[in-house]
């Protein structure tokens, strides 16, 4: 099934099923109001919510409207927690020597990850609003998964029956801001603002065959202004799965209902697929020229991310995002 949150009834919006071309919709509030009070309770909302999707698909559904993308705010507005990994070695390797810095030993059995901001995500269609260009605006196309309640200490294979949601997402980093962050010693903080979702959500058993072993074996697209700027593929050359990702994260604390465990930048090892992020690519055009040429994003810019099935068909709905400057 597919779930998606419209922006009307507070903070945290009104909770709907989407059927599966993303045109069509039902509020869900019969069952929970929200996307976080279904993830709550979800043993016993996601069967009643799959009902709701099979009547919706089936033209049965009372209620039921036109979606229009631009209504929506991000699946989860607000959540718990959200922390990302940085799942891809060939991301982890340019980034890392784009700044002079190695790729620890210990990546390849411990995975990279940070605490980021949950408080506020950014619905698809959301300008990315900042003050200055100077920082390094830049996009990182990603895959998230959503927990229901993962005890502490759980393993990769417990973990696995804990992904209940997946998507996409923006993960924007400030990259000019970086390097003096991370040279204190304590990490991401104001390089790290908010992240903007998919449209939709959906459950693991919507992506057939492209889902297995806990990665999504699937392209994810990239458009800079108009242009194809990469579509690596995201089951690809991933170091650790989004099960060993959560058990990484419930290592000594469990992981509340509504966690957003994020992938990191997809990133392939085959550089004819392009990039998911500036950084990268202005890391490949060191190598190549000995210097970048792609410039950070500046104001007007337009990114839009989105997966699609083997078919051409959009799974989550596109995010598609313009830079605008922040005015205070």
């Amino acid at each position: 099934m597919k779930l998606a949150t419209l922006r009307e009834g507070g903070r945290d919006g009104t909770l709907i099923v989407v059927n599966r071309d993303l045109t069509r919709a039902v509020r869900a509030t019969g069952i929970a109001p929200t996307l976080q009070a279904a993830l709550d309770d979800w043993d016993a909302a996601a069967p009643r919510l799959a009902s709701l999707f099979e009547e919706l698909m089936n033209g049965r559904a009372e209620g039921s409207f036109d979606l229009h993308i631009d209504e929506l705010a991000a699946p989860l507005p607000r959540c718990f927690q959200f922390v990302d990994g940085s799942a891809y070695l060939p991301h982890v390797e340019r980034v890392r020597k784009a700044r002079g810095a190695e790729v620890p030993e210990s990546f390849f059995t411990d995975p990279l990850m940070y605490q980021a901001v949950s408080d506020g995500f950014l619905a698809p269609h959301d300008p990315i609003a900042m003050a200055s260009t100077e920082w390094g605006i830049d996009f990182e196309s990603e895959i998230g998964v959503i927990t229901d309640d993962v005890p502490m200490g759980a393993t990769p294979e417990q973990c696995a029956n804990h992904i209940q949601l997946v998507t996409i997402l923006n993960d924007v980093s400030l990259r000019n801001l970086i390097p003096g962050e991370l040279a204190k010693g304590f990490g991401f903080l104001q390089s790290k603002p908010r992240s903007a979702l998919a449209p939709v959500v959906v459950t693991p058993d919507e992506l057939g065959d492209a889902w297995h072993d806990s990665k999504l074996n699937l392209p994810l697209l990239t458009h800079l202004n108009g242009k194809l700027f990469g579509q690596p593929e995201a089951g690809e050359d991933m170091q650790f799965s989004f099960a060993e990702l959560i058990a990484h994260a419930a290592r000594s604390r469990p992981l509340a209902a509504g966690s957003l465990v994020g992938s990191g930048t997809i990133a392939n090892q085959d550089t004819s697929r392009g990039a998911s992020c500036l950084a990268e690519k202005r890391m490949l055009e060191i190598i190549a020229e000995g210097k970048p040429s792609t410039p950070f994003m500046q104001f007007g810019d337009v990114v839009r991310i989105e997966m699609k099935t083997r078919q051409g068909e959009s799974i989550f709905g596109a995010i598609e995002q313009k830079v605008v400057e922040y005015e205070r």
